[in-house]
Formats: C-alpha cells, sequence, structure tokens
C-alpha cells in the first residue's frame, strides 16, 4: 500500500479532518473519474487513523443524491460534535439546478450518533443571501466552530460578493447560530478584495494567536493562511504564507493541544506526464504543523510517516562530472563548471535525508533523483542561494519551459540545509530543515539513481541516508 494514502478505485480529494478520542476521522471527496462506471458526482469517504499510515476504511459516509437533487456532488464543509451528537455540515452542489434557474450551491446537514452512521437532514438547506450582496453559486465549504466568547456557533464560507472586479469578490462569508440549526448570515469574516475566491476555510488556535487557512487559485491555486490575536482581526500575511507549494491544495487542519497537522491532496496530471494539466484529486499529504517564536507557521514531516522507513538502501559513490573528495563528506570544488556525482538506484519508495553545506558564491546544489547513468535525464531538487529559493526541476526540460516548481526559502553560506525527501512511486514531498515542504509529481523518469551537484561553487553533503520500507 502507498505511504501516502490513495483509494484502490479512484483519487482523494479535499479531505475535511476531525480528531476524536485519540483518532483522526479523515473524511474526503472521492472521484472516481469514471462517469460510465459509477455516475457523476463524488460521495464523502470516511477513513481512521492514528498515524496518517494505516488506514480503517470506514466506507462511504455521505453518499451523492439523485441527479436532480442538491448534492449530487457532496463537496467540502466540517465536523463538530455537541451534546453527544456528531454533526457535519456539507455543501451540496449540482451544476445542473443553474439551467433551471435555482443556485448551483447550498450548505446541507447530517447528523450521527457514533461517527460512523449518518443521517441527512431533509428540512435544511441554507442558500447564499442575494440580497445582502452574495452571489448565489458560490457559497461553500462550511467550517463550523463554537466560540465561546461569543456564546454562539459561527460558520465560516466561502462565498463572492455579487458586485466589483470579478477576480477581487471572494470573500469568507459568517453566519451565526444558537441551535445548529438556524443561522443568521452577518457582515463577512473576511473580505480582503484580493482573491476570486477563499475555499474551504479553516481555523484554528495556537496560544495567543488565531490562524485562518483558505485555498485560492486567482494566483497560484494554493493553500495560505492569516495570523491575528483577535477573530476581528487585521488578519495579516506573514512573508511566507502557505504550507506548500502548486501542487497541494484544499489543506485543512486537525489536532489536539499543541499538536496541529494540515491535511491536503497532491494532485495528478493529465496523461501522466510531467507537462499534463493538474487534475483535481490524488494523494494525501500530512504536514505537522510549528508555530515559530515569532508567530508564524512552518511545517516538518510527521514522525509516523518517516518511522516505517528503517531499511537502508547501499549507497556507492560514483564521480561522473568534476572531481569530488569522497573522503568524509562528500564535497565538489566546481567553480566555473557542473559536478555531478552517482549514488546508486533509488527505490520506488523511499526516504531520503542529506544535509547539504555551501560556500559563499556557490550558483545551486542540491539532489539528483532517478538520474540514469549518463545524465541525460533526472529529477533535481534544487537549492538557489542568490534567490534564496528551493525547487524542483527536471530535464530534459521541453524548449524554454521553466522549472516546475518553487518553494522561499532562508538560507546561509556556512549554515547546514537538512533536507528529508520522501518518494512514493510519482509523489515527491520534500521537506528543508523541518520548516518548508513541496510536493510534486514525477511521472516521466520512473527510475534510476540517486544523486549529487553543484553548479559554479562549492559544497559538502554529509548524513546522506537512503531508506525503504520492509518488504
Amino acid at each position: 500500500m502507498s505511504i501516502l494514502y490513495i483509494p484502490e478505485d479512484g483519487f482523494a480529494a479535499d479531505f475535511i479532518p476531525f480528531y476524536w478520542q485519540g483518532d483522526y476521522h479523515l473524511f474526503y471527496l472521492k472521484d472516481y473519474r469514471d462517469v460510465s462506471g459509477h455516475g457523476e458526482g463524488t460521495p464523502w469517504w470516511h477513513l481512521v487513523t492514528r498515524d496518517f499510515v494505516h488506514f480503517d476504511d470506514w466506507g462511504e459516509a455521505l453518499p451523492r443524491g439523485p441527479q436532480g437533487s442538491q448534492d449530487l456532488w457532496v463537496f467540502t464543509g466540517s465536523v463538530i460534535e455537541h451534546d453527544g451528537t456528531f454533526h457535519i455540515y456539507y455543501t451540496g452542489h449540482n451544476g445542473h439546478l443553474k439551467d433551471q434557474g435555482k443556485p448551483v450551491q447550498a450548505v446541507l446537514h447530517a447528523t450521527s450518533p457514533n461517527l460512523c452512521t449518518w443521517t441527512k437532514d431533509a428540512g435544511m438547506s441554507f442558500f447564499a443571501p442575494s440580497a445582502l450582496g452574495y452571489e448565489p453559486d458560490d457559497w461553500r465549504d462550511p467550517f463550523v466552530f463554537w466560540y465561546q466568547e461569543a456564546g454562539e456557533f459561527w460558520m465560516l464560507l466561502a462565498a463572492r460578493r455579487n458586485a466589483g472586479p470579478s477576480r477581487n469578490r471572494g470573500c469568507t462569508a459568517l453566519a451565526a447560530s444558537k441551535d445548529l440549526q438556524t443561522w443568521a448570515v452577518r457582515e463577512p469574516f473576511w473580505a480582503p478584495d484580493a482573491f476570486y475566491t477563499h475555499e474551504c476555510p479553516d481555523l484554528f488556535r495556537l496560544g495567543d494567536r488565531w490562524y485562518l487557512v483558505f485555498s485560492e487559485f486567482s494566483d497560484r491555486s494554493t493553500t495560505r493562511y492569516r495570523m491575528s490575536r483577535s477573530l476581528d482581526g487585521p488578519w495579516l500575511a506573514p512573508t511566507n504564507d502557505s504550507f506548500d507549494g502548486r501542487a497541494y491544495y484544499a489543506a485543512k487542519t486537525a489536532g489536539v493541544g499543541d499538536e496541529r497537522y494540515v491535511f491536503g491532496w497532491l494532485p495528478t496530471r493529465e496523461g501522466e506526464t510531467d507537462t499534463g494539466a493538474w487534475q483535481w484529486g490524488g494523494n494525501l499529504v500530512v504536514h505537522q504543523v510549528t508555530q515559530r517564536p515569532d508567530g508564524t507557521l512552518a511545517v516538518r514531516p510527521p514522525a509516523t510517516v518517516l518511522a516505517p522507513f528503517v531499511k537502508p538502501a547501499a549507497l556507492a559513490p560514483r564521480p561522473v562530472l568534476g572531481t569530488w573528495n569522497t573522503d568524509g563528506p562528500l564535497s565538489a570544488d566546481a567553480v566555473g563548471r557542473f559536478s555531478a556525482l552517482n549514488l546508486g538506484p533509488m527505490p520506488d519508495e523511499c526516504l531520503i535525508r542529506a544535509q547539504v553545506t555551501y560556500r559563499p558564491g556557490t550558483a545551486a546544489c542540491g539532489l539528483l533523483l532517478r538520474a540514469d547513468d549518463a545524465l541525460d535525464s533526472y529529477y533535481q531538487v534544487r537549492l538557489e542561494p542568490a534567490a534564496q529559493r528551493m525547487v524542483i526541476d527536471r530535464w530534459p526540460r521541453p524548449g524554454d519551459q521553466p522549472f516546475m516548481l518553487e518553494r522561499p526559502l532562508t538560507m546561509k553560506a556556512g549554515a547546514p540545509v537538512h533536507l528529508t525527501l520522501l518518494v512514493d512511486g510519482t509523489c515527491l514531498v520534500v521537506y528543508a530543515d523541518d520548516e518548508v515542504a513541496l510536493c510534486c509529481r514525477m511521472y516521466e523518469h520512473r527510475a534510476g539513481g540517486l544523486g549529487l551537484f553543484v553548479t559554479e561553487g562549492a559544497a559538502a553533503f554529509s548524513d546522506i541516508t537512503m531508506l525503504a520500507r520492509p518488504s
């Protein structure tokens, strides 16, 4: 089974995590991508886990409605417990209703006594109030929580105003309730006039700060966060305001106490090529969220996900280009040139760790993945000190297309950068210094070796390990 969960008969999108009595209940939107075989729409599926590696499959939680129903597509929402009853608030989406002059989206409700068996509430359909300035077809992803200070339940929603520049109408709507049944819409919770929409809102508190999480596709389709000391705002953007890059979306959080995790998905690409369009849904990726002293957030790999990798893979350093010192830490003085070294074959699934230290003036350095012996094809995890970024690239790169993905990364000459790479078939998750994460797909090179490289400078690589899971 894949270390990064994906259903055997479909793809996983939009995880809705809920922590309860030691277990993480992960509801998700299951996309079969097979209308002829499975019909149109997506249901909610239900997994239970404690380590994000082993899962109990509780099956379908919320089935799709029939063709003419509001919830032909059971879209994102949230789970809450109150007085011994569990509540799901979810999005009912049916694009066919637009032809009938009806709203495409509504907030719907279901209840359960045990988190296992769910009953849809036929009496609740909560639509966007157009009279209050909201677009009727964007009213989704309800996030419900008890706001102790106000003595009421609050619901955050992904919504859009019905006036203004189309790109800038996105807002996080707010509704309130005393009984979880009757909801009153109030002024938007957050309306920065910056994005097309704020999908999958999520809210949590660490220490004396609140964090508002949302996903947007106006700029680069990613999950971002804002921070504030009060729910009244202001909601401020840190310098690096995302949890991952372009290939990590619709992420929501859950946890207990100060322990927090963010659950998103690594999308597939059309045609299983490195240039194919990003698709909706893929594999689950879980990052552990940590809080820096200044209140900003960082992510690192969950220890439970790394723990199964205990079988060492042999490393056999073989210089390919340039001169390498293989006595002690592997290093290359590559001033004015490109130098590369091969370390041996990579398992299809593995955990790679390395510590990289570069000298001042170095243009780039990092790891080669699935490199062939001639270095005619490979993937590259590249540190670029001058740009203060980490990049995932590939070779050959068609025409003048840019590299694949990037993330900002603060680094300094002489200070080691600790890299942790999780490889699972076509999935790649890279962590730098247990603070910055970057997901990607690797479709076109399915086999090859692990390598090192330095471009126009000098760098040393130490504590290199490559581990597999026991078969």
